[in-house]
């Protein structure tokens, strides 16, 4: 880490918004005009509308994330986290992964830490939850359906094979429907590899508290792509949710009880709860309260966007409803982020800021190879789309909207070897322990303990003990 006289603008996080607002900055910045530090518990930024396809194995894992050193070479990237903010010295605690948290000194600041899980005090979510925010679950979910395919498939007991052959998704958004679409389509296509195992033997089930699926994209869609999972066989069980987990027997609130070995919770996002340590105004929900300019509300230094920020929609508020916000996707998040940092540049040089308007330019849903939603907004026109052609427009969007050319390229090759490749379905599930096979071999022999006396040479002994006593 560098010192320098020049200011410094701190951005915490290295998400979308945290990426793409660095990148602004540092392209709109004069040479040697302020130092750029971006602070995150990872070095590379995950785009996560791709992490469905990557757990169905349609896309490489390492095509999903952005190196923030590579894509910001001119910035300082510190691995990892900003405990706490002291505004009135204006200094950042710096927790790193390793060694002592230290100060760092601040003059303008950027919150962009996104959002996490939100979860509910579900007995065992912790244990047996697998989420959907990073590329780690990502991968995990892929690894770990595909080995429960491999158990189902060894074993003569009915119990094991059905728990193992059960998946349970709770939450009906984007995420959990985009992901059990992804998956059911990659366990159906794996299952034609394995002798013991079809399709029919398996059990998808999607749960969700509201009463549709699928709500971004309007309520015709939602039912039609709810049609479009039922008739692949996937379960769908409308207003209720789940009570408890606990060892993998599922309860859900509407009476039905499965085991499974797989449950995976997209059940919506939070700010992430590390804001509370800040001393920022918050919202009701936990966000960052900003005003239309992208600027904290009540200072003139401190930024925030993305989902952790909770930003008018100004758009939505002309129309009539005064409380319009922004909703957290990828849309506003990148278009936030330009904003952002011409908005830091110019409170850097003393210029007016800049409001954020944006109108929703729709919506798009992948449910599998070929099969999609799509909601495109033209001015007061809605044009909706289903099936592959509302796939296309699924991929076409967020394929070019994936950060830098070098990962587009790379994403698009690897759905163009797709169309003519079949699907990867091998489980590297050894890489969650990577060491253990390694730790088998490598640790000592137990030491053999010396054979017992017998009983006769005991006798021998003891009798000549005697003797000598």
């Amino acid at each position: 880490m560098s010192t320098t006289e020049r200011p410094r603008i701190l951005v915490v996080g290295g998400g979308y918004v945290g990426l793409y607002a660095a990148r602004r900055i540092l392209k709109k910045m004069r040479y040697g005009e302020a130092t750029v530090t971006v602070v995150d518990p990872r070095s590379y930024m995950t785009y996560q509308p791709f992490l469905p396809e990557t757990a169905a194995g349609n896309i490489s894992p390492r095509h999903v994330v952005v190196p923030l050193r590579r894509v910001l070479p001119k910035a300082e990237v510190l691995t990892g986290r900003v405990t706490t903010i002291d505004q009135d010295r204006k200094v950042a605690t710096i927790a790193p992964l390793v060694g002592e948290a230290y100060e760092l000194p601040f003059d303008y600041l950027v919150v962009a830490l996104g959002a996490v899980s939100r979860t509910f005090p579900i007995p065992g979510l912790a244990e047996q939850g697998i989420g959907m925010k990073g590329v780690e679950e990502a991968i995990g979910l892929r690894n770990h359906v595909l080995e429960q395919l491999d158990k189902a498939d060894s074993t003569t007991d009915e119990e094991i094979r059905r728990k193992a052959l059960t998946f349970v998704f709770i939450g009906g958004g984007f995420a959990g429907a985009e992901t059990v679409g992804e998956v059911e389509d990659m366990a159906r296509d794996a299952a034609k590899y394995y002798k013991n195992v079809s399709r029919e033997d398996m059990r998808f089930i999607l749960v969700d508290a509201a009463d549709k699926i699928l709500p971004e994209v309007g309520p015709k869609l939602g039912q039609y792509g709810k049609d479009h999972l039922e008739s692949r066989g996937v379960e769908i069980y409308l207003s209720t949710s789940m009570d408890s987990c606990v060892d993998g027997h599922v309860v859900l609130k509407n009476g039905l009880e499965v085991d499974s070995n797989t449950i995976v919770w997209t059940a919506g996002v939070k700010p992430n709860p590390v804001l509370s340590r800040y001393g920022l105004p918050l919202g009701p929900r936990g966000h960052v309260d900003c005003a239309a300019t992208l600027q904290v509300q009540g200072t003139d230094y401190i930024w925030a966007a993305g989902d952790n920020a909770q930003v008018p929609d100004l758009v939505g508020r002309k129309a009539g409803n005064e409380n319009a916000w922004c909703p957290p996707n990828a849309q506003h998040a990148l278009r936030q982020a330009k904003v952002l940092g011409d908005n830091v540049i110019s409170g850097m040089r003393g210029f007016p800021q800049k409001e954020y308007s944006h109108a929703n330019k729709g919506a798009v849903a992948g449910l599998g190879l070929h099969k999609g939603v799509a909601m495109i907004v033209m001015g007061k026109m809605k044009i909706k789309l289903k099936g592959r052609l509302a796939w296309y427009m699924h991929r076409g969007y967020h394929g070019l909207a994936m950060p830098t050319w070098n990962r587009k390229i790379r994403v698009f090759a690897d759905w163009t070897l797709g169309m003519f490749l079949k699907r990867e379905v091998v489980s590297l599930g050894a890489l969650e322990t990577p060491r253990e096979e390694f730790y088998e071999a490598a640790k000592p022999a137990p030491v053999a303990s010396a054979p017992a006396a017998r009983t006769g040479d005991r006798t021998e002994k003891a009798e000549e003990a005697a003797k000598a006593s």
